[in-house]
Order: C-alpha cells, then sequence, then structure tokens
C-alpha cells in the first residue's frame, strides 16, 4: 500500500511538472473547436499581417538585414504556443528589444571595421563591405539571444520571476519612453535617405541627431515624400481603427497596405535605380539550417545580456497580467520567463534576434477575437508563408516605407508623457523615478540608463523608509477609524491618550528619527501641559516668590520664580514639576501596524525613548498596540526587549 502510494504521488508530481512546463496540455485536449476555432484563425490571419511588416522594419533597428526580423516573427512565436502561459500576447520582434540589440550589434561591428579602399584607386575614399559587416552583426545579435535565452531560463528555473518588482510602473514607462525616442531619432536618416553612421553608447542620440541635421542637405526628396505619405495614411488609419473599433470587424491593416503599396510603387518606378531610394534588397527564399552560435563573443556580451533579457520578461509579464486579469485566468511568472527563454534560445540556432510581446500586436490579437495562442500559431504560419514562397516580392520595398511603420507605432509609447502631470498630482517620487529613468536613458543610452534608474528607485525606497511621515492619532467618532488630527478635523484625541503613528518598519536607518519625531509630537506635548500648569499655578499665588509646597494632591519640587505676576511662564528644569491633573498625559500608545520588522538598533532605540523613565514618576505608560508577532520572530532579542519596555500590550 504504502508502495502504490507513493507511486502513484510520484506519477501525479510527473504529471503536474509536465503540465507546468508545457502549458499547451492544460488547455488543448479541451479546446472548444466550435466556439474558440474561427476567432482563432481570423485574429491569427490579422495579427500575421501586422507581425509581417513589423519584422521587416524592426530588423532595421537590430542591425540586421530584414529577413532576420522574418525569421524572428515566425520561430519565438511558434515556440511560445507550448510554453507559455498567457493566451493573448503576441510575442515577436518588439522595438525596444531590437534598439537594444542594434546597439550591442553596432558597437561590435562598427562600420569602420569593414572600410575598403578600392584598388588601385589611392586617392579614393575607402568604402563599407556591408556584406562583412551585416554578417558580422548578425552573428553578434545570435549570440546575444542565445546568451538571453539562458539567462531567463536559469531565472526560470531558480524562481527569479521576482526580479520585476525592481522595475516599477513609472520606471518602466519612462525607460519605454526614452527608448522611443532612440527608436525616432534612429529612424530620421530613412525617412530622410541621407547616409549618417549609427552611433551606441552615452550621448548616442544627441550625435545621431547631429549627423541627421548636418547632411539634412542631401536629403531624397523621393524617399522623403513615400515616408510622409505612409506617415499620414498610417496615423488616418489607425485614427479610424480607434474611432470605429466597434464597428469594424477587424481592424483596417494599414501597415501591410503600406509595404505592398510602396512596394508596387517603388517597383513600377524604379525608385531605387532612377531616384535612388533605399530598399530593402535581397531576401532569400526559404529557412537558413541551424548553426551554432559564435561563443567566443561571449565575454563581451555577457553584461548586456542580463539588461535584455530582464526588460524583455518585464515588458512580457506587464502585458501577460494586465490580459489574464482582464479575461479572468493566471499566469506563471517563472513559467513565462522559461517559455521566453526556450524560444529565444532555440531560434537563436535558426538565426533570430531576441524576442519580447508587443502592445500593438497583442492589441490587435485580443481585439480581434483571439481566445487562445491559436492565433499566435496562424500568425507564425502567416510569417512562414511569405519566407518559404514569396518573400523576393518585398526586395523592392522602399525602406523610408519601414521607418514610417515604425515611428507610427511609437505615437502610443509618446503618449506617456501624459504621466507626468497625473504623478505630478499623485506622487512625487513616482515622478522622481519616472523622470530619471526617460532622462538617463536618453543621455546615457538604454543599458546604462535602465541601470541608473533601478538604482535611483530603489533609493526611493530607503528614502521613504528612513523619513516616513509620523502623526498623531485621533479617533473619528462613530466609527472605528483613527486618522492624523492635523489633517482631519473630525478626528479627536482621547483624552490623557496620545496616539503616535509612524507609517514604516523601525531599524537602523530611521530609529533615530523616529525618536526624534516622537519627542516632537508626543513628548513636547506632555512638557507643554506641564508647563501650562505650572503658569496656572503661578498665577493663583498672590507673592512674587513661589517656594517649596506640597499638598495631597498635587507634587511640585523646589523652584523659586521671581517677578509681578502674569509674567510669561519661566523655564523649568528636569527637576521642577511632576502634576497630576485630569488633562495631564497618562498614556501614550505607539501604533505599530504598518511596522513590519524591528531590528536591534531599532529596538534599542525605542527602550531609550525618554518617557519610559522621565514621566514613569506620574504615571506616564508607554504601550504598543497592533505589534506583529511575525516581525518579533524575525529577532529574538527586540522580543526581550519590548517586554522590558512594556507592561501592557494595547
Amino acid at each position: 500500500t504504502a508502495m502504490s502510494l507513493n507511486r502513484s504521488c510520484s506519477s501525479a508530481r510527473a504529471r503536474a511538472a509536465v503540465l507546468s512546463f508545457l502549458p499547451i496540455l492544460t488547455w488543448l485536449p479541451s479546446y472548444p473547436v466550435r466556439r474558440f476555432l474561427f476567432s482563432d484563425v481570423v485574429s491569427g490571419l490579422s495579427t500575421g499581417v501586422v507581425q509581417l511588416p513589423q519584422g521587416l522594419a524592426y530588423a532595421m533597428l537590430a542591425a540586421v538585414p530584414p529577413v532576420y526580423g522574418l525569421y524572428s516573427s515566425f520561430y519565438p512565436v511558434l515556440l511560445y504556443t507550448f510554453f507559455g502561459t498567457s493566451r493573448h500576447i503576441s510575442v515577436g520582434t518588439f522595438a525596444v528589444m531590437s534598439l537594444m540589440i542594434g546597439g550591442v550589434a553596432v558597437r561590435e561591428a562598427p562600420d569602420d571595421m569593414f572600410n575598403v579602399l578600392p584598388a588601385n584607386a589611392s586617392n579614393m575614399s575607402a568604402t563599407v563591405d556591408t556584406e562583412a559587416r551585416d554578417a558580422r552583426r548578425v552573428q553578434v545579435a545570435v549570440m546575444l539571444t542565445t546568451l538571453v535565452g539562458i539567462i531567463q531560463i536559469l531565472f526560470g528555473v531558480l524562481r527569479f520571476g521576482f526580479v520585476t518588482i525592481y522595475l516599477t510602473e513609472p520606471l518602466v514607462r519612462g525607460f519605454t519612453t526614452a527608448a522611443s525616442l532612440h527608436v525616432f531619432v534612429s529612424q530620421l536618416k530613412y525617412l530622410l535617405g541621407v547616409k549618417t553612421q549609427r552611433f551606441c553608447g552615452v550621448l548616442s542620440i544627441v550625435y545621431s541627431l547631429k549627423a541627421v541635421l548636418w547632411n539634412i542637405t542631401s536629403t531624397n526628396v523621393a524617399t522623403l515624400i513615400l515616408g510622409l505619405v505612409g506617415i499620414v495614411f498610417l496615423y488616418l488609419v489607425k485614427y479610424v481603427n480607434e474611432r470605429f473599433k466597434k464597428k469594424l470587424p477587424v481592424p483596417i491593416p494599414g501597415e501591410i497596405i503600406v509595404v505592398m503599396v510602396s512596394t508596387g510603387v517603388s517597383y513600377g518606378l524604379s525608385l531605387s535605380d532612377d531616384y535612388m531610394v533605399d530598399v530593402v534588397g535581397k531576401i532569400p527564399t526559404g529557412l537558413l539550417p541551424p548553426a551554432a552560435p559564435d561563443f567566443s563573443l561571449f565575454p563581451r556580451l555577457i553584461t548586456d545580456s542580463f539588461t535584455v533579457a530582464i526588460v524583455g520578461f518585464s515588458m512580457d509579464i506587464s502585458l501577460a497580467k494586465t490580459f489574464a486579469l482582464k479575461h479572468g485566468y493566471s499566469v506563471d511568472g517563472n513559467q513565462e520567463l522559461i517559455a521566453l527563454g526556450l524560444c529565444n534560445f532555440i531560434s537563436s540556432f535558426f538565426q533570430t534576434f531576441a524576442i519580447s510581446c508587443s502592445m500593438s500586436r497583442t492589441l490587435v490579437q485580443e481585439s480581434t477575437g483571439g481566445k487562445t495562442q491559436i492565433a499566435g500559431l496562424m500568425a507564425s504560419l502567416v510569417v512562414l508563408l511569405v519566407v518559404v514562397a514569396i518573400g523576393f516580392v518585398f526586395q523592392p520595398l522602399p525602406q523610408t516605407a519601414l521607418a514610417a511603420i515604425i515611428m507610427v507605432n511609437l505615437l502610443g509609447m509618446f503618449k506617456q508623457f501624459r504621466d507626468i502631470p497625473n504623478l505630478w498630482r499623485t506622487s512625487k517620487i513616482e515622478l522622481a523615478i519616472w523622470l530619471v529613468a526617460c532622462a538617463a536613458s536618453v543621455l546615457l543610452g538604454l543599458d546604462y540608463g535602465l541601470l541608473v534608474a533601478v538604482l535611483f528607485a530603489m533609493l526611493t525606497v530607503i528614502y521613504r523608509t528612513q523619513s516616513p511621515k509620523s502623526s498623531v492619532l485621533g479617533h473619528v467618532p462613530g466609527t472605528g477609524l483613527y486618522y492624523d488630527v492635523d489633517e482631519y478635523e473630525e478626528a479627536a484625541e482621547y483624552e490623557g491618550i496620545k496616539i503616535f503613528h509612524s507609517n514604516s518598519s523601525i531599524y537602523f536607518a530611521n530609529s533615530d528619527l523616529y525618536v526624534t519625531s516622537l519627542k516632537e509630537k508626543v513628548i513636547l506635548c506632555v512638557c507643554v501641559c506641564v508647563c501650562v500648569i505650572i503658569c496656572f499655578e503661578v498665577e493663583d499665588v498672590d507673592s512674587t516668590e513661589v517656594t517649596r509646597e506640597v499638598s495631597s494632591d498635587n507634587h511640585v519640587a523646589v523652584q523659586h520664580i521671581n517677578g509681578p505676576v502674569g509674567d510669561s511662564c519661566p523655564d523649568v528644569d528636569s527637576e521642577v514639576v511632576h502634576l497630576k491633573t485630569p488633562n495631564a498625559v497618562h498614556s501614550i500608545v505607539l501604533d505599530w501596524t504598518p511596522v513590519t520588522f524591528i531590528d536591534s538598533v531599532g529596538a534599542k532605540a525605542i527602550k531609550q525613548v525618554p518617557v519610559s523613565k522621565e514621566y514613569a514618576a506620574v504615571g506616564v505608560r508607554v504601550v504598543i498596540a497592533a505589534c506583529s508577532s511575525k516581525s518579533s520572530h524575525d529577532f529574538s532579542p527586540t522580543v526581550i526587549i519590548i517586554s522590558e519596555l512594556c507592561s501592557t500590550r494595547a
């Protein structure tokens, strides 16, 4: 019986492990063909039509030939169908990821590494061997993708899905806004048809913009006109799709229309030969055989791979959680890491670059009725059809048309500038995170900018806990609520009781500030009460000199006061007066509701609070309310110190 029980438990665990690793097995056997299949097919075809031009366009951002964007729009999408936990996101090429990869590729394979001098032409300037340069950049992008996949798989296996909590929403939105500015500037040269060097690293956006403006007089008019027409058309299509989305059965595929029309115009008018318009060029037919990455690049790319891996996962999981919440199911962050890692790692052997999910394609996939990743599978088959059969058709496609597609797709990211006034009203600290993430990423580049943004966000956490807001609480009559008496007029203090609240845990970084704030808001209140009582008693004295006096109700220490009656209350030392009156403070409550932990330094600081000793003679009692047992167990000496400090738990 024991053996059979163990065997059944082992099989159950194995089955759970398989279902976790291959989420498709949890929904495919019960897939409702009649209800879902038609919607998924329509959604997949619509998404594939969008994915095709975006794959071609984002390959330009990744600094590799356009066909590699098609490869990256097929293999990862196919694999995600089996390993992903989200039913609605559209994985594949993504502008921010592509730009980051392109920056690394350009850094490792710059143009000046491939300068070639013409034979027997010493007076002529060197030309760039674009074929050799592109081949090297592909190797860099492929190896970077392999490392990104390995890192994401390891993070998923080690259950490191929590790392994205350090990429807060304001940080991510500020970072992606900066990335959109980088992308926009990088496409200006394609829109204008000018020849400039591609820059990367610190101030690369400044150098790129300067280079474009410096060469703006050499703008190709035909290229500019074609690009502007594409931008205006795509903008109008996006407006119509948004304005009439409830009436349109499927969104108007503006991008594929631009690709087809511009390709036809380019071919019919021979724009490449007669008007010097840059076109996509050769697109080989068929898929490439698998090949191992160049592992000699490993030491130079390992740092970049961590950045790309984390950014890619943060984009994926944020969208996945958003649509899972909307449609009532859950996603597994660690499995998403593994899924993305497998998509990148396996696909890299087929010459792809790193992918994530795209907001624009995800919205298309979801709005056109996509129910499961069958829609993603259909989208990948659309791309496969182009790669295998009709890729050559897009060889005359002008690069300015792809630039127009990229620029218009950035509109959604540029709308994130609206976050600034909203954050100004709601949270100045989150606004600072947004601005630092954006400014640092614009000026320092996306890799260093992200690092600076994360460090700054962590510093804000330290700042918030080191400088917590403190207050004296009062009770709102007729309720069980307690609020700051300085902010809420309805809140009234209990007679003789001061409730002190600080919205942070107590540890070495803020323990002194906690005690200081406690003195300012509570202990000084006790002293003020005492001084008022002294002045009141003095004003009742007929003579101008007061000496020792003891009564049954009050105890007055030795003190001589010289001066006329009615003068201001003189300074009193610590030995002066201890008076017991009906209005005196007799209890101080430390509200520890927000305190999740207290370390030894914080505990010692609480023990040294002066009120627990100086006012013991008059019965001022210090108690702790809502002390978490969990926080006490985290540090055993704390329990001993608190037990010495408090005689009562409120």
